[in-house]
């Protein structure tokens, strides 16, 4: 692969288009692969589009939703997180504290888990992102979540296996580390910005996030930003037909830093007067895989900058970090 030297600091959030990359033409899945190891030394944040997921499928992901934030606060409460040992379930708003030094965030959310037996062993265990789902008495709901949960486990391995070709990596080095992944769906709404709340409270504060990659389905609002490498705040505007992608923690450890995990938050609308809606998918390794550096990513003069741990040991811990009490 031809050597590439980022620039000073982005100025923007490339758009990649994935449709060579479904072919049987190698060069051309290679040349996406290039886009995409040109963006994760950029910024680690990317649309996609010509992404293999139907329209219908994201819109009426959006509108079920809506349909779950719009029942009566006894609902969602009736199936909350806090009573599920793998975590699946309703958080209200100020349930998270994305940024240490901030008040809590100002978004609810409902999460889903990736649906296993309930005799598997990770979810007898309680893990974290396995299984355990809860589901609220609203009509197809559960048939949304679940299908558009596949969907986006599909998308997550082809992308995996792009990232994998733009590191030099066979296509499926990931893939037995992501034998049973830790693939978590997070429906958010976020309501417009209140008058009362405190001057660095916002929708999601900074942070990186810690898994593997997130592909988020934006509605037409906006309000994510991204940071670049002089401290400036990017907004990644919604684009009609793609997601955004970004890297977590974990692609930076295994590329010793060469990849980027970067810091993003999300403001509330103001003046509006509406909500907004975003779906997060959280595509992480099995609990138990090593993050390690990859061969890839190091020689004798740049040597592994971060110790070797597993997927579920660095997700427990940020897990623990963010929400203290659970």
């Amino acid at each position: 692969m031809v050597i590439y030297t980022p620039p000073k600091a982005a100025t923007h959030i490339p758009v990649i288009d994935l449709a060579p990359s479904f072919g049987d033409i190698a060069e051309e899945r290679k040349a996406v692969a290039w886009e995409i190891h040109k963006a994760c030394r950029d910024v680690g944040f990317f649309y996609v589009r010509n992404h293999g997921v139907a329209q219908a499928l994201i819109d009426e992901e959006f509108a079920s939703s809506k349909r779950f934030f719009d029942l009566p606060l006894d609902e969602r409460t009736a199936v909350h997180m806090a009573k599920s040992r793998n975590r699946a379930g309703y958080e209200g708003i100020g349930g998270q504290t994305l940024d240490s030094d901030a008040p809590p965030d100002l978004k609810e959310s409902f999460y889903t888990n990736i649906d296993l037996p309930d005799d598997h062993p990770y979810v007898a265990a309680g893990a974290r992102g396995y299984g355990g789902n809860q589901w609220p008495d609203l009509a197809g709901f559960r048939e949304q979540q679940l299908a558009y949960h596949d969907a986006m486990r599909k998308l997550g391995f082809h992308l995996m296996r792009l990232i994998a070709l733009s590191l030099d990596l066979p296509e499926d080095h990931f893939f037995p580390l992501y034998e049973t992944p830790q693939c978590t769906l997070r429906i958010i709404k976020y309501p417009p910005h209140p008058e009362q709340s405190k001057f660095n409270q916002l929708g999601a504060g900074a942070h990186t996030d810690w898994g593997g990659i997130t592909l988020l389905a934006q509605d037409d609002i906006g309000g994510l930003e991204v940071q670049n490498a002089d401290g400036e705040w990017i907004a990644a505007t919604p684009i009609p037909g793609t997601f955004v992608i970004n890297l977590g923690d974990m692609i930076a450890r295994w590329t010793n830093g060469l990849y980027h995990s970067n810091m993003h938050r999300v403001l509330n609308n103001l003046g509006s007067g509406r909500n907004r809606y975003s779906v997060a998918t959280f595509f992480s390794p099995d609990r138990n895989a090593t993050i390690e550096c990859l061969p890839t990513c190091t020689d004798a003069d740049n040597p592994p900058k971060f110790a070797t741990c597993t997927a579920g040991e660095h997700l427990d811990e940020m897990f623990h970090r963010s929400y203290k009490t659970l």
